[in-house]
C-alpha cells in the first residue's frame, strides 16, 4: 500500500507518527499565529518520508484546502486548480485569477496546503503564491523536497522572509513502523526485531516501510503466521528500493 494514495482518518491512530506530529506543529503555528506575523510554513524532506500522508491527515483535521502541484503546471494551471479547490469558477487572465483567489481566501479562515511546491519554485511563480498569501492573509503550508529551503532562498528573498516556521521531515523510526503495522495489519503481531530490520532495509522511507509491511503480511497469510519475528522471517528478502543488478549470462 502506498501511503501517499491514502487519505488517513482523523483520529488518534496515526497521530503518534513522527512526521504527522511535526507537520501538525507547523499547521498549528500557522493557524494560531498573531495576524501581524507572516503565515507561510515549510515542511521539507526526502521523497518517501511520508510528507504527503502527514499533509492529508492535517488537511482533514484543519479542513484545509489541499493542492498537489503537478510537474507540468504553469502559473495559469496552478491558479485554475487553486480556484477549483476553493470552489470558484476561474475566469479571465492570470491576474484576474489571482484576485479571485485573494477574495475567496479573505472570506474564510481555512488554511491552504500546497504539496510538491518544488514545481512552483522551478517554474518561477513563487511570487504569485506570495501575492495570494500577502493579500488574503491565509495561512499557507508548503511541502517540498529536501532542497526546498535553499531553493526558495535563492529564487525569492521575499518569500523566504515570510516563512514563519520550517520543519524537516524525519526518517521513519521503529515506533513509527509499529504504528503503521497496527493501522494496516491489526491482526498481525510484528516483533520489534523484525520492525527494526524492516525500517533498516527501507532506509527510513515511510513508503518503503508500508510496502515491506504488506510483504510480511502477505507471507504471513500464506504461512498461517499470527505473529512474526526476525527469526521467523529468516532470510526472506525485504524491499530496499535498490534496482537489481544485471544477471551474468550463463
Amino acid at each position: 500500500m502506498d501511503m501517499s494514495d491514502t487519505a488517513p482518518p482523523v483520529n488518534s491512530t496515526i497521530a503518534p507518527l513522527t512526521n504527522v506530529a511535526l507537520f501538525g506543529s507547523v499547521m498549528a503555528r500557522l493557524v494560531e499565529r498573531p495576524r501581524h506575523l507572516p503565515g507561510l510554513g515549510l515542511f521539507y524532506g526526502f521523497s518517501g518520508y511520508g510528507k504527503t500522508f502527514a499533509a492529508r491527515y492535517a488537511a482533514n483535521k484543519h479542513r484545509a484546502y489541499y493542492l498537489e502541484v503537478g510537474e507540468s503546471w504553469t502559473k495559469a494551471k496552478f491558479l485554475r486548480a487553486l480556484l477549483a479547490e476553493l470552489g470558484r469558477q476561474p475566469r479571465g487572465t492570470a491576474a484576474d485569477m489571482v484576485e479571485q483567489a485573494i477574495e475567496a481566501l479573505a472570506l474564510v479562515t481555512r488554511p491552504v496546503i500546497v504539496d510538491e511546491c518544488d514545481h512552483i519554485i522551478r517554474r518561477g511563480y513563487l511570487e504569485t503564491l506570495r501575492e495570494v498569501h500577502d493579500k488574503s492573509g491565509a495561512p499557507m503550508a508548503l511541502i517540498g523536497e529536501e532542497l526546498a529551503p535553499s531553493l526558495i532562498a535563492q529564487r525569492s528573498e521575499r518569500v523566504h522572509n515570510r516563512i514563519l516556521v520550517a520543519e524537516a521531515a524525519q526518517p521513519m523510526s521503529v515506533d513509527d513502523a509499529a504504528v503503521l503495522a497496527r493501522l494496516y495489519h491489526p491482526g498481525l503481531a510484528l516483533a520489534p526485531d523484525l520492525l527494526e530490520a524492516l525500517v533498516r532495509a527501507s532506509g527510513g522511507r515511510a513508503r518503503r516501510v508500508a510496502v515491506n509491511l504488506q510483504k510480511v503480511a502477505d507471507e504471513a497469510a500464506v504461512q498461517g503466521w499470527g505473529a512474526v519475528d526476525a527469526a521467523t522471517w529468516g532470510a526472506r528478502e525485504l524491499y530496499t528500493g535498490q534496482v537489481p543488478g544485471r544477471r551474468r549470462a550463463e
